[in-house]
């Protein structure tokens, strides 16, 4: 199967970016900063078509997180994430998140 493509039966192509955050950064608090990357990335979630869910999730203290911040979405196709990726809006957020990042992790899959 071409990675680029679904086969029969599958429903979507799933993107899942997770974050860790400096505990300091661009002048303000982790906490301050995952409440702002969190009001950027919710930004992005109609900017192309083909966006079939886009979440975005900040850790909470009482449960088990190894991150910070996620995001959790679905494209139609791959053709719709390479469209998100490309955008002028998405771009623009990504100085500020390489800014307060830690660390990154990223899968797609097909679902």
């Amino acid at each position: 199967m071409n990675p680029m493509t679904s086969s029969l039966g599958q429903s979507g192509l799933r993107h899942i970016v997770m974050w860790t955050l400096k505990d300091e950064a661009e002048g303000q608090s982790k906490a301050i900063n995952m409440l702002k990357a969190r009001e950027l990335l919710m930004g992005c979630a109609n900017l192309v078509p083909g966006i079939e869910l886009f979440e975005v999730g900040l850790k909470t203290d009482a449960l088990d997180c190894t991150c910070d911040v996620i995001l959790n979405s679905t494209f139609k196709d791959a053709q719709a994430l390479a469209a998100y990726q490309v955008h002028p809006d998405h771009l623009a957020i990504k100085p500020f998140m390489k800014a307060i990042v830690a660390q990154r992790q990223c899968m797609d899959f097909w679902i």
